[in-house]
């Protein structure tokens, strides 16, 4: 019994250190809820999922969107990488973007100054973001048939009374 409370306490111990860290450096991580980053209060690393993001300030990090997309107002610094996985990513004129841009299931909007300083993958269209399931989906595909196989001989139906029905 004594392992279980300082496992507990451990792991008490370990979230209240890792909330205090990923304050202290102004990380920022959403689910559902927009962020939007402000002129005076710059922000490291970004992730949200089902959301936008969007830039009035400057990022000192990475961004990560999934189901949404990133939109910069203004000329904007980006330090680190950006993927949008089914979201648009729009950088308006002279904004800049030194690592590497991923943009999936979305479409990318750059400026006609708008730099990347890294590598730029861009796969337009909203298809491409049931590809990770496509695998899922020839799973439930299988499984559907095998289960129709079964099935469609196993009930038998009443006769119509007086011939064929109607």
């Amino acid at each position: 019994m004594h392992i279980f409370f300082r496992t507990a306490l451990l792991g008490m111990v370990a979230a209240a250190l890792g909330t205090q860290t990923a304050s202290a450096s102004n990380d920022r991580v959403s689910f559902a809820k927009n962020i939007t980053v402000t002129e005076g209060d710059p922000a490291n690393d970004i992730v949200c999922i089902a959301c936008s993001v969007t830039l009035q300030g400057d990022v000192h990090g990475d961004i990560v969107t999934v189901l949404g997309g990133i939109k910069a107002e203004g000329s904007r610094a980006i330090s680190g990488d950006v993927v949008a996985l089914g979201g648009d990513v729009i950088l308006p004129a002279s904004s800049t973007l030194q690592g590497d841009l991923v943009v999936i299931g979305g479409d990318l909007d750059l400026g006609p100054e708008a730099s990347v300083h890294g590598d730029r993958s861009v796969f337009p269209g909203r298809a491409w973001i049931f590809l990770p399931f496509a695998p899922l989906l020839i799973l439930v595909g299988i499984v559907w048939l095998a289960i129709w196989l079964v099935r469609r001989n196993r009930y038998r139906f009443p006769m119509y009374p007086y011939g064929r029905g109607l």
